[in-house]
């Protein structure tokens, strides 16, 4: 036999071999099919695993194997069978779907906004195309090229509602807020069904009051509790959850829509296997997932804290799901525990894989529903005791976080038809404090634009905290005290020319309001100490800023009310030893206003007690509120170690 015979045997046999195989594994791909109709993926992974094995070009059932993948999590591998037909094919519209799906999973947000750049020039760029681009540079923080993006979308399709939406989002985080609240209502108007609906009527509600526009507030304001109360007990939509706690005094309003955010967030999720009960050991293992471990108000008041807890008794574990900004604060928490781990580009099972593998027993979430939580995390069940702590004032509403840790005065047991979790109480106010902060400087009250003699009512709290309701009582307070000036930050551009023309409708002259604008924390705490009294809002209560005026020795006034976040001044008013600063209606604010104003004697034995708290009250005692923590947190765990439920937990 001739070596051409030969030759052209070995190609015959070979293209038979070929086509056996790749029937084999075309068989493998029919009965992977019918797994995945049934959501069998563990199955149909094996399936479709053979048929790649078979005929590895395939690019057919290479997406199929990089879907089922998807599904069961394992999304590097889905991601990289996706970018191999994506190599052979760079047109292949499943494979980059797919790709971006995976990288959106994981938080990859600027690969997959270049992937979706990265269409070939021969690919119609369609409305779908332009959408998918704008949301991957939305999320990766590309607002501008996010509106770009979006203004093709309408280009093709103008009648787009989320795409009026998302353009919303997006000239909100550029500070362009009277766009956005436009888009808002264009949105609206177009409609985006019950769900979108209520998602974007939050946004423009809250951006609304960020500008102290107040003309439709009342009546947007009702819109979002009536849509809101439309809901079924069982919803599973997302909504702006931190709206309604921050406008609202209604606990049971704020359960309703937080149940319905907590069960979105748990959307498609399958819980892991619950962890048998066990004995504790000597040292607890304690996990804190948060997306601001870095220069934020809750990596402040929680600093030092981490750097405070016994490493003989807690191996502590952050779980950092937010940008390294490359801060001293974000370096100083890197520091503070034995185990800082970066999150960020995980997804919500990859995280939770690690936590169980980590030993977590105590997991703790430090955002709630407030903007860029991992709820997600928590629905997986990571560790056997998940409880809610600091960042959100109120209830998650989720059935897989067991405890809600607060105090006596925040979140009292009469209120515990207000929460889903068990109540875990501190002894002591539950907002912790850093003993690092610094100390206010000398400043003088001509170097930040305050007149010398007047009386400075001090209201530094955020824009979105004031309502026409507040405003009334303040603007009463400044026709009542002649002499005095109404200090507020400038958070926004938007908000003094706003704030002046309210004055002035209320017959205050718009003089009569100063405006301070944003500065580093030093600087802050030093001009705050100019302030004769810090006037407090309502519903929602100054919390990190009153005790900033707390520690900078200004006396607080405050309004408590019935949910969490209107009764935070009133714990930390008690934790300095100033609970009468605290009152339960509108006239008794007013009044001990005006009473301490006239008061330059009470006001300044005041001072003098807030500047001696700062060593001997509780609300500044770092250690002592550590070990109070501490020891809640072991409690918790000893009631799954036991293999009890859990249950309500106060003060021994």
């Amino acid at each position: 036999m001739s070596d051409t015979s030969i030759s052209a045997s070995t190609r015959r046999g070979s293209t038979d071999s070929r086509a056996r195989a790749h029937e084999r594994a075309h068989r493998s791909w029919e009965q992977g099919v019918k797994y995945a109709q049934q959501a069998d993926w563990q199955r149909a992974e094996t399936s479709f695993l053979a048929a790649v094995e078979g005929s590895p070009d395939d690019s057919l059932f290479l997406l199929n194997l990089a879907h089922s993948r998807m599904k069961l999590g394992s999304l590097d591998q889905a991601l990289a069978h996706a970018m191999a037909v994506l190599a052979q094919d760079p047109a292949n519209q499943v494979g980059r779907d797919l790709a971006a799906a995976c990288l959106k999973q994981q938080n990859r947000y600027q690969e997959c906004a270049a992937l979706w750049q990265q269409v070939p020039a021969e690919v119609p760029l369609t409305a779908d195309y332009y959408r998918n681009l704008a949301e991957a540079l939305a999320l990766a923080g590309h607002h501008q090229q996010a509106i770009v993006a979006l203004f093709e979308v309408l280009g093709r399709k103008m009648d787009d509602a989320l795409s009026y939406y998302r353009l919303a989002v997006s000239f909100d985080a550029l500070g362009r807020k009277q766009e956005a609240t436009e888009c808002c209502r264009t949105a609206l108007v177009l409609g985006l069904g019950t769900e979108g609906d209520l998602m974007a009527q939050a946004l423009l509600t809250y951006i609304e009051r960020e500008l102290c526009r107040w003309e439709h507030a009342g009546d947007d304001l009702a819109t979002l509790r009536r849509m809101a109360a439309d809901l079924s007990p069982d919803a599973s939509v997302w909504t702006g959850v931190f709206a309604h706690v921050t406008m609202t005094d209604d606990p049971r309003e704020h359960l309703h829509v937080a149940r319905s955010c907590a069960r979105f967030a748990a959307r498609g999720v399958e819980a892991f296997e619950r962890l048998s009960p066990r004995p504790l050991g000597n040292r607890l293992h304690v996990g804190f997932v948060s997306n601001d471990l870095h220069q934020h108000a809750t990596a402040h008041l929680m600093a030092e804290v981490f750097e405070q807890f016994d490493p003989g008794s807690f191996e502590v574990t952050l779980y950092s799901h937010g940008a390294d900004d490359g801060s001293s604060m974000r370096q100083r928490l890197q520091r503070s525990t034995a185990r800082f781990v970066d999150v960020a580009m995980m997804s919500d099972r990859e995280v939770a894989r690690r936590i169980r593998a980590d030993g977590i027993e105590v997991l703790v979430d430090l955002k709630g529903h407030t903007k860029n939580n991992r709820l997600g995390i928590f629905a997986y069940r990571p560790a056997p005791v998940q409880a809610s702590f600091l960042g959100f004032p109120g209830t998650t509403g989720a059935d897989y976080i067991d405890y809600f840790i607060g105090d006596p005065i925040v979140s009292p047991f009469e209120h515990e038809s207000h929460y889903t979790e068990k109540l875990a109480l501190l002894p002591r106010c539950y907002q912790p404090n850093d003993r690092q902060r610094p100390m206010p400087a000398h400043c003088t009250r001509e170097e930040v634009g305050l007149p010398a003699e007047a009386l400075v009512l001090c209201g530094f709290n955020q824009p979105f905290k004031l309502s026409p309701e507040v405003f009334d009582v303040w603007c009463r307070l400044l026709d009542r005290l002649p002499d005095a000036v109404l200090w507020l930050l400038q958070w926004n551009d938007q908000a003094p020319a706003q704030l002046r023309a309210q004055a002035e409708a209320r017959g205050i002259p718009a003089s009569r309001l100063v405006f301070a604008p944003r500065v580093p924390t030093q600087q802050h705490m030093a001009r705050m100490a100019l302030a004769d009294l810090f006037i407090d809002t309502w519903p929602c209560n100054g919390h990190t800023t009153a005790s900033d005026a707390l520690w900078a020795g200004v006396p607080v006034i405050t309004y408590s009310g019935q949910s969490f976040a209107s009764r935070v001044a009133a714990s930390l008013l008690d934790a300095v030893g100033l609970q009468d600063l605290c009152t339960d209606t509108l006239r008794g604010y007013e009044d001990k206003v005006v009473a301490l104003a006239r008061d330059i004697g009470r006001r300044q034995v005041l001072r003098d007690q807030l500047v001696r708290a700062r060593d001997t009250a509780s609300l500044f005692d770092s250690a002592g509120f550590t070990a109070d923590f501490g020891d809640l947190l072991r409690r918790m765990a000893e009631q799954w170690s036991r293999g009890l439920i859990p249950c309500h937990i106060a003060d021994r």
